[in-house]
């Protein structure tokens, strides 16, 4: 939940008009999913729900979309930026490691109080949004001293030194690394490459390491510079793009004139920012449908302006400064909440039902009590995943996968299709407890099969110590089909994910029930797991169907 720190004067006029303590906490309580905690000498902290949405994590993204909600300012926000007159030299040897790039400069007053919010937006941006500046890092410079073209290159670590920000010796990257508390915070977004990609300007003079600590001279913002070089960095442009647009938006807002920056990588060129350009059909029938609205097509675009979209016809663009925006459906969630939730009666019950639980609650209760009973304790985990989880670390392929194609965070970028993995990235995080560590999960996975997608309730369990083996596996799986009145036998399996020889398939009446077995030495080792791992998996929906038959 994104926590954000600034002054409520400045919010004011930031909005353009005067609102009082208690209506800027209702509106942002029914606008924004946030509450308000209000402090002395007119600071306020606004905790936000959403972690998708960086635009509102600053004052500046606030006082904008209330503008709109208040009408005060709707539709498409201005902003304008100077032809680029400076360039950024892109190297091909950046390309493996950290490839896109986006900049802008801006010229203005840096006070106190805005370089505290820059940096407070800069933060909440690249820790969250930016996975800890792996998807992306966003650097600040004080333009004026800066020789341009800059060159954004990968060089051999020792080959360079420069004096990291907040410390008085120059050092070569390594020791950058290994001594600068945020090269032992990010060091490793980078040390598995044999080269580390860097900001140089045309003297030579070092402004960055990237994404780790800008130098102490050219990379040092102070409170009285009139210039701003801004520059993102990372592994997925829109993502680093939308750092520059966002920024770019908000010093606008504060009066500052923005010239574009010329990137030239390659044959390619282009001015940074970038527009995205994005559009969106949205049909009054899908509004009616998804809000129960039946609202004309002039009150669906009053309401989309108050969101802060261009609208034309059926046709919405989509500000620069949001990528949030995956399908008409968060554009007609837009539009709901610009009408107000608390304005939305609510619609009569029609039908009235007893509820009760599935004979698969029953089933998957009856294993969870089993489970427990044989001394493993249930984890929870989210049912999205990763490829690098799934499959990557397990050394297993195939396509049974359902990936995401526009996902916000690669570590939940794909639904997961099995539960061993899980358990595994579980033992990972927990190698600092004391073993024995026998954990279970009873969940949904969902696999692609042919050109249709199923799920499937799932149960796995997982031991871990000096001693855990086939035989202790093979012993859980004893009792849990003894408790439940079944039997079972096990044919041999062959997977990379478990040691040859040592691992099965469970049959119950001739029929695929699940795996067990010893997991790999490879496969502990790329989840850096120093103990064996046996561990088991049952499909639930398969044994369903046995016991119902």
């Amino acid at each position: 939940m994104p926590v954000i720190s600034f002054s409520f004067r400045d919010f004011q006029d930031l909005l353009g008009r005067t609102l009082l303590p208690g209506k800027f906490s209702d509106l942002v309580a029914l606008y924004a999913k946030g509450e308000v905690e209000w402090h002395r000498n007119d600071e306020v902290k606004v905790a936000l729900d959403d972690t998708n949405m960086p635009y509102m994590w600053c004052v500046e993204g606030l006082a904008r979309f209330f503008r709109g909600i208040l009408e005060i300012e709707t539709g498409l926000p201005e902003i304008k930026a100077a032809k680029a007159g400076k360039t950024i030299l892109v190297d091909h040897s950046v390309k493996k490691i950290r490839p896109y790039i986006a900049c802008f400069a801006a010229s203005g007053k840096i006070t106190e109080y805005l370089l505290e919010q820059l940096i407070q937006l800069q933060e909440k941006f690249c820790e969250g949004y930016g996975r800890k500046r792996k998807k992306v890092s966003i650097g600040l410079y004080s333009g004026k001293h800066v020789a341009f073209p800059v060159s954004y290159k990968a060089v051999n670590p020792d080959s360079v030194k420069f004096t990291p920000l907040e410390m008085n010796e120059e050092m070569n990257l390594p020791d950058v690394l290994e001594r600068h508390p945020k090269g032992k915070a990010y060091g490793s977004i980078i040390k598995e490459f044999a080269k580390y990609p860097v900001l140089v300007d045309n003297y030579g003079q070092v402004l960055s390491l990237v994404p780790i600590i800008n130098s102490n001279t050219l990379g040092k913002l102070k409170v009285g510079d009139s210039e701003i070089l801004f520059e993102a960095t990372g592994t997925d442009e829109d993502a680093v793009e939308l750092a520059a647009n966002l920024f770019a938006q908000n010093l606008y807002e504060r009066r500052f004139e923005l010239e574009k920056i010329s990137i030239e990588s390659g044959q390619k060129k282009w001015e940074s920012p970038v527009s995205f350009s994005e559009k969106m059909e949205i049909k009054n029938a899908d509004v009616e449908f998804l809000t129960g609205l039946k609202l004309s097509q002039s009150e669906i675009k009053n309401l989309l302006e108050k969101a802060r979209y261009d609208v034309s016809g059926n046709s919405v663009t989509i500000p620069d400064y949001r990528r949030d925006i995956l399908h008409v459906f968060d554009v007609i969630e837009d539009i709901a909440i610009a009408y107000g939730f608390d304005n939305i009666e609510s619609a009569p019950l029609e039908s009235y039902t007893a509820g009760s639980s599935t004979e698969m609650n029953g089933l998957a209760d009856t294993l969870r009590e089993i489970a427990v009973g044989l001394g493993f304790q249930e984890i929870l985990s989210p049912i999205l995943s990763s490829k690098t989880v799934l499959q990557e670390k397990m050394e297993q392929t195939g396509n049974d996968m359902v990936e995401i194609e526009n996902f916000m965070s690669e570590t939940f970028s794909a639904v997961r299709n099995r539960l061993i993995p899980i358990m595994l990235e579980v033992l990972s995080k927990n190698k600092h407890n004391e073993y024995p560590q026998k954990i279970f999960e009873q969940g949904l996975v969902s696999r692609v099969a042919g050109q249709e997608v199923e799920d499937r309730e799932m149960i796995s369990l997982a031991t871990s110590h000096a001693k855990a083996d086939f035989t202790e596996i093979k012993q859980q799986a004893d009792a849990i089909f003894r408790s439940l009145g079944l039997d079972y036998s096990i044919e041999r399996l062959e997977g990379n994910a478990f040691i040859p020889g040592r691992a099965g398939k469970i049959k119950v009446g001739g029929k695929d029930a699940g795996i067990l077995g010893e997991i790999s030495p490879k496969v502990l080792k790329n989840w850096q797991l120093e103990m064996p791992v046996a561990a088991l998996e049952l499909d639930l929906t398969r044994l369903m169907s046995i016991i119902s038959t």
